[in-house]
């Protein structure tokens, strides 16, 4: 962001090493808050590292978790419920601040519970070489279930009209072992190795000086979901790739999107905003139309979710945050 000031070179040293700045954003996180700050010490292990929360005005006990488990921690209240893009803005922008800046930003949901080294793998893999000449810029970790176990497909590919309608005929998870027709990435061996994503899901993502420096801020217009796919985009499209970083892991809780009507459609409505942007009319028609037949089929199914998703593709029902 305009703000970010990248850790000042050492003369015949190159770039002083800096605290990894991990900015955390929480809206009524007291439940799960202690667990991730518990783990931050494993996951932190071997980095020089500060915390930063962003909190969207928590009515619960968010803020006094933090102060209490986290006392050297930088608070930010950003006074309302601003989003999540905003959560990190504000987080950066306090981290900015600090006395010699900071050399990266690792982004972190609170209801994520690093595994032992998982940041230093995922900083160590930032500003390698990506294919096409670019560097990365953003790497993340491999996610599991609650369990531990399962594993989390969390690589993605950019939205295209022949994937949403893979997905709207197939279904996401058996369509994703085909680029053509998924967003989703299941094949396994992409989780077995070092793979460039055009996105991934931003539960858990390390983020370059370089990269921050270069893209800016998050875009506060997405309230909530697409903002880390346009962050991923628009960092690819500056030449700055995402990766996954197998070496690195991470349990994450999850969330409630999929059972949320409301959040299943913000998700929705966001995607195909975000497809907007970047395509022409036509393109975004038939973008739109293959999503909205996803959602039909689904919902003739009895999924209240994509019910909900329909209308408002429809033009019958829109939450905040959709276009």
């Amino acid at each position: 962001m305009s703000s970010f000031r990248p850790a000042p070179a050492v003369p015949g040293r190159g770039p002083r090493p800096g605290p990894v700045a991990v900015l955390v954003v929480t809206w009524n996180s007291a439940g799960v808050l202690p667990g991730f700050l518990a783990s931050l010490p494993q996951g932190m292990a071997g980095l020089d590292w500060r915390l930063v929360v962003a909190d969207n005005d928590s009515a619960d006990d968010t803020v006094e978790v933090v102060r209490s488990l986290a006392p050297a921690a930088t608070v930010v209240s950003t006074g309302r419920n601003a989003g999540y893009a905003a959560g990190v803005n504000a987080a950066l922008a306090a981290a900015a601040e600090w006395e010699g800046g900071f050399r990266a930003a690792l982004v972190c949901n609170p209801d994520v519970r690093m595994r032992r080294g998982c940041a230093r793998a995922l900083v160590d893999a930032l500003g390698a070489a990506g294919p096409g000449g670019g560097r990365v810029g953003i790497s993340v970790p491999l996610l599991y279930e609650e369990d531990g176990r399962t594993l989390l497909h969390s690589l993605r590919r950019e939205s295209s009209v022949t994937r949403a309608l893979g997905e709207a005929v197939v279904g996401n998870r058996r369509a994703g072992r085909f680029p053509r027709w998924s967003e989703l990435v299941t094949d396994p061996a992409a989780y077995a190795r070092e793979t460039v994503a055009d996105w991934a899901t931003g539960a858990l993502m390390a983020l370059s000086g370089d990269c921050l420096a270069a893209c800016g801020p998050w875009d506060e217009s997405f309230f909530l979901y697409s903002e880390e796919t346009e962050y991923c985009l628009r960092a690819r499209d500056l030449g700055f790739v995402t990766r996954l970083e197998p070496a690195a892991s991470a349990t994450h809780l999850g969330g409630d999107s999929r059972v949320s009507p409301r959040l299943w459609t913000l998700l929705t409505l966001n995607r195909v905003r975000l497809y907007r942007r970047r395509h022409g009319l036509a393109a975004t028609t038939a973008f739109r139309a293959a999503v909205l037949l996803r959602e039909s089929s689904r919902a003739a199914l009895g999924r209240p979710a994509s019910r909900a998703a329909a209308r408002a593709l429809a033009g019958r029902a829109a939450p905040h945050g959709a276009p």
